[in-house]
């Protein structure tokens, strides 16, 4: 009876999840004017791809899901989550809300892939066994890569294997940035900062963060750098996997008691949007088994969080130089908006204000800086080929601008670039705008 008793309880909590899910449907007049901005479906040009298009799959849940739920998961995890249709939309549906929750549905209904369940449960839950395979990553990585790949300014490699071999990567650092920052309190008189900083900064890109940590200290920010991070929980709250997100989640909150801090700062876009959005959206009885203490946490700590260009333009008070401009021979740096970062967040201005100010380059504004860049994490590995199409799409706008440089705000972009890039056999740059600003402060131009 024991089974049978479980088997009946996850189904009565599907059947509430697919209520809530029909209520939030209910908000969509069939407009159309996602199909303007989503990306796959400028790609595709096919309706069930595009945000109307689900959200018609979706409707009538109840009845159609049971039947064919594999079709119904193939078109939905057939999206970036890019929030593009979301900050569009007229009546403000939340989109990508909706769309988690009928991914966690299925994850829930359907037998979910051993292979995921154990790496969100046992690696990305596990921050300490994460590290050590990335630390055996390292070392090994070489025999599957080749390091001399030619083409982006971005430190790239191609892979070896042929079903993967038109893909270009970048290496995991050889030191990851928690094994760098040995001293985890920075003193300053200025704010309280927590720093969070992120699976792919931590491992791809340490000089990342050690540029966002000597720019807080510039300011006077009084940085703490908590040890043990890990993941923010997103790769596996969008495989609707919300067991493993409750897990990273409730591994970040003793980390993160918010009375021990101003702000918490990230770097990554992604890693902002999922703290600021969906820890507290998420993170509560109906989808996490969480305490109401740790649910009024995780709100908490969303309220405290910021992106570190909002953090230094708009709390630390941070403008361009202007002092020493750049002539008109200088090399051009453009700026690719991360779609977490303006869509969900509303963050655009702040970047530019950071790097418009640095005498080595002229800023010039790409066209259509706000298109998705296609990486969409998994769905990068899952639909290569459209991420691919879509990625062309901004590596094209790049090169138009005859850019030197392409910075962004988002470490998941920053490789999407770096692959395009070099596919097209460009030595174009791509960086952080935090390292450019950090190139500003502290290394002059010569002459």
């Amino acid at each position: 009876m024991a089974p049978l008793k479980k088997h009946r309880t996850k189904m009565a909590a599907l059947i509430r999840l697919m209520k809530a899910l029909e209520r939030q449907l209910a908000q969509c007049s069939r407009c159309g004017t996602c199909h303007s901005v989503c990306p796959v479906y400028g790609v595709t040009q096919t309706e069930s791809d595009v945000a109307r298009g689900k959200l018609m799959l979706l409707n009538g849940l109840m009845r159609a899901f049971f039947d064919r739920p594999a079709g119904v998961a193939e078109k939905l995890n057939q999206c970036l989550l890019c929030g593009s249709c979301a900050a569009a939309c007229p009546r403000g549906v939340n989109t990508v809300e909706i769309f988690l929750t009928a991914r966690i549905i299925i994850a829930g209904y359907k037998r979910f892939s051993p292979v995921k369940r154990a790496f969100f449960r046992k690696v990305l839950a596990n921050p300490a066994l994460f590290d050590r395979l990335a630390e055996h990553g390292v070392r090994w990585q070489n025999l599957f890569l080749n390091q001399n790949h030619p083409g982006s300014g971005e430190s790239c490699a191609k892979i070896l294997s042929p079903p993967l071999s038109s893909r270009n990567i970048v290496p995991l650092a050889p030191a990851p940035f928690h094994s760098k920052s040995s001293v985890i309190t920075k003193t300053g008189s200025g704010p309280k900062v927590a720093l969070f900083v992120g699976c792919l900064i931590d491992k791809f890109y340490p000089h990342v963060a050690d540029a966002m940590v000597r720019v807080l200290k510039h300011y006077g920010a009084n940085v703490t750098i908590p040890a043990h991070q890990g993941c923010c929980g997103i790769p596996a709250l969008s495989s609707g996997d919300h067991i493993a997100f409750g897990e990273m989640v409730t591994g970040h909150l003793p980390l993160f008691d918010p009375a021990g801090y101003d702000y918490l700062v990230t770097g990554c876009a992604t890693c902002t949007a999922t703290i600021i959005t969906l820890w507290p959206a998420f993170f509560n009885a109906r989808f996490v088994s969480a305490s109401e203490n740790e649910a009024s946490m995780a709100r908490r700590i969303s309220e405290k969080t910021l992106d570190i260009h909002a953090f230094l333009v708009n709390i630390m008070g941070v403008r361009p130089a202007g002092d020493k401009p750049s002539g008109p021979q200088a090399p051009v740096l453009t700026y690719h908006d991360p779609c977490h970062l303006r869509k969900t967040l509303g963050v655009f201005s702040e970047p530019r204000i950071l790097i418009s100010g640095s005498p080595a380059y002229r800023f010039v504004e790409m066209p259509d800086a706000q298109s998705c860049c296609g990486m969409g994490g998994s769905f990068n590995l899952s639909h290569y080929d459209l991420s691919l199409k879509i990625g062309e799409k901004k590596a094209a706008a790049i090169e138009a601008v005859n850019a030197a440089v392409a910075a962004t705000g988002c470490p998941a972009c920053m490789m999407q670039l770096t692959d395009m890039m070099a596919r097209r056999g460009k030595n174009i740059r791509v960086a952080h705008a935090v390292e450019i600003h950090a190139e500003q402060l502290f290394m002059p131009i010569k002459g």
